[in-house]
Formats: C-alpha cells, sequence, structure tokens
C-alpha cells in the first residue's frame, strides 16, 4: 500500500497543477476580451474618433417682439341704447336684427294702456343712424321706460374690447398695435391700434379694458365676433438670439456650443435676457458671426469634433456630399434643455 502511494501522489499533485493553470489562463484571456470590448464605451460624449452630426445657426442680431394674449369682443365704436318713453306692452316692431335705420326712424310702438284703460300706442324712436345690433324684443313683452328694447351701432366703424391683466397695466398705452384672429378666418390677421386705455382696474375681474380700432375697413369682420387679441408690448433688442432649447444647463448655468474652424466645438457659459416664442437673447458669451450648434448638442462635450448637416448634406472624409432631406430648425422652448 505503501509503495502504490508513493507511485500515484506526484500524478494527483501534476494534474491539478496543470488544471489551476488552465483556470487562470481562461481568466486571463476572458478579462482581456472584457477590456477591449469595453474600449469604445469609456470614450464618453464625442471624445476620440467620434463625430457628432449637428445642426447649426450663425448668430445676429434680432429684434424680439413681446406680446400680450387675449380675447375681445367685436363691436360698434358707436352704439346707443333705445329705450320707450312710456311703460306697457311691445305691441309692434317694425326691425329685426342687422336692419338699417335712421335716425327718427320708427323702431316699435310700445301700447300703455292697462286694464279698463285706453291709450294712444306709443312709438319708439332709433336715436342715431346704424344697424340694428341686438335682437329686439318681441310683440307681447312687457317693458318700462329703463328697459331696452333694442341696440343701434355703426357698424361701418368696429372696434375691439379687451381685458388685459393688472400685471400688464405697466405696458399699457395708446398707439400699442395689435393683430386680431377670428374663427370664421382663422389665417387671416387684421391690424388694429389702441386708441383707449381704462384709467381704472376693475376690482371683480383685476383687469383693465383696452379699447382697439381697426387700422382698416374690412367687410369681413362683423360685429359681435368673437376676437383673438395679440397685444405687442415692447421690442427687446441689442442682442443675439438663438433658440432656447439649444442651450445646455448645468445647475444654474446654462451653455452654448460654438463651432471652431476645425470642426471641433468649444462650450461657452453664456447669460441669458429676454424670451419670447422660445427665442431667447444672449447677453454674453457668444458674439455676432460666431456658429453655434442649436441641434444635437445634448451628444456634445467640450472639443467634440462634429459635422454640421445644416443645409441637409451630409460629408464624410472618404465620400462625396449626398443630398439628404432637408431638416428644419426646431422650434425653441420656453425652458433651455438640460445637460453636462
Amino acid at each position: 500500500m505503501n509503495e502504490k502511494f508513493k507511485i500515484t501522489k506526484p500524478k494527483i499533485v501534476a494534474g491539478s497543477a496543470l488544471a489551476f493553470l488552465a483556470v487562470c489562463f481562461i481568466f486571463v484571456k476572458l478579462s482581456s476580451s472584457g477590456k477591449e470590448g469595453a474600449g469604445p464605451m469609456k470614450r464618453g460624449r464625442g471624445n476620440g474618433n467620434t463625430v457628432v452630426s449637428v445642426k447649426t445657426q450663425v448668430l445676429e442680431e434680432t429684434t424680439l417682439h413681446g406680446y400680450i394674449s387675449t380675447n375681445g369682443e367685436i363691436e360698434s365704436q358707436n352704439s346707443v341704447n333705445v329705450f320707450p318713453d312710456v311703460s306697457g306692452k311691445v305691441m309692434e316692431t317694425n326691425v329685426m336684427l342687422g336692419s338699417s335705420v335712421k335716425r327718427g326712424d320708427i323702431i316699435a310702438y310700445v301700447d300703455p294702456s292697462a286694464p279698463g284703460q285706453y291709450y294712444k300706442k306709443s312709438p319708439v324712436y332709433a336715436p342715431i343712424s346704424g344697424s340694428i345690433i341686438s335682437t329686439p324684443l318681441k310683440n307681447g313683452t312687457t317693458v318700462t321706460t329703463s328697459t331696452v328694447i333694442a341696440i343701434v351701432g355703426d357698424i361701418s366703424n368696429l372696434q375691439v374690447s379687451a381685458d388685459i391683466p393688472e400685471r400688464y397695466v405697466s405696458v399699457l398705452k395708446n398707439g400699442l398695435k395689435a393683430d386680431i384672429s377670428v374663427e370664421a378666418y382663422p389665417d387671416i390677421v387684421f391690424k388694429a391700434t389702441v386708441t383707449r386705455v381704462s384709467p381704472v382696474v376693475d376690482t371683480t375681474s383685476r383687469t383693465k379694458e383696452v379699447i382697439l380700432h381697426f387700422d382698416e375697413k374690412d367687410s369681413r369682420i362683423n360685429a359681435g365676433m368673437f376676437g383673438k387679441v395679440k397685444l405687442f408690448t415692447e421690442d427687446y433688442t441689442g442682442f443675439v438670439t438663438m433658440p432656447s432649447d439649444s442651450l445646455v444647463q448645468n445647475g444654474d448655468d446654462y451653455f452654448a456650443y460654438v463651432v471652431n474652424e476645425d470642426s471641433t466645438v468649444s462650450k461657452r457659459k453664456v447669460t441669458l435676457g429676454k424670451s419670447v416664442d422660445g427665442i431667447i437673447q444672449i447677453l454674453s458669451g457668444v458674439d455676432t458671426g460666431e456658429k453655434v450648434v442649436v441641434q444635437g448638442q445634448t451628444s456634445l462635450g467640450d472639443g467634440s469634433k462634429v459635422q454640421d448637416i445644416t443645409n441637409g448634406k451630409l460629408k464624410t472624409e472618404n465620400e462625396k456630399p449626398e443630398n439628404t432631406e432637408k431638416g428644419n430648425r426646431p422650434e425653441g422652448g420656453e425652458r433651455p434643455s438640460r445637460g453636462e
């Protein structure tokens, strides 16, 4: 037994050593393979040989037009409520909605008679020339001397009355320009100008009324229409502008990527100004004439190499430019996007 044991023990030790070496070899190979596969993932944003396709914009000074959006009622500039001279019942109506009348025309008759009494019917006269802009009361309606039977207005001269929130009171003044649109003609803009600003703020609605007159008469506009008002308040000038969503944010700081002559980008800290409809002023950090990235910036880092495809053409080192689908510049958002 002892002699047999002495012969087999070296064989067992040698076999164990070979197995251990084989396991170590396999482990080293797997580790090496894993490092090779992980290499490209450690390059980071736009670093190494990576080229990022972007769209750009050359910076220039642009005027931003600040505005207030609200609703308004289209009405006659000159309208008068018509009241009867006596109380009674409407017994006859000579007009209808939209009828043209002249001053002194009889609009309706009121019967002041009471049970057991008889009185001559009393005529109701038009106080001004114009058109009936409210539906007259029906026959048989009981009225008093404070009841409005109809409204006469000059529909050839229309205006828009709009209520502006109190927070905008400081910018309201006569002469401000506005765009008016109506549901009947959604693709048409009618120009108007502020002609009167109420001297008081309504304590219930916390708004101030403004009156706008149309710059030109247009038969398509009717009294009684509902208008959407875009009232221009202030112009912001003197600085370059760019889409606000083309900026990246890091904490409280905002950055833009400026394209260099060698097709790399520099990350610049910028100071923001006024923003209108997603376009924002840049007060400092970039200059007029510089080219900035407006699309694709979330894949960039300082020093990244880029390929500009703004004109719809993509060019590489080994191939000629080819036509691709032309893209539109993205619309600017109210809040710059986050990034590093």
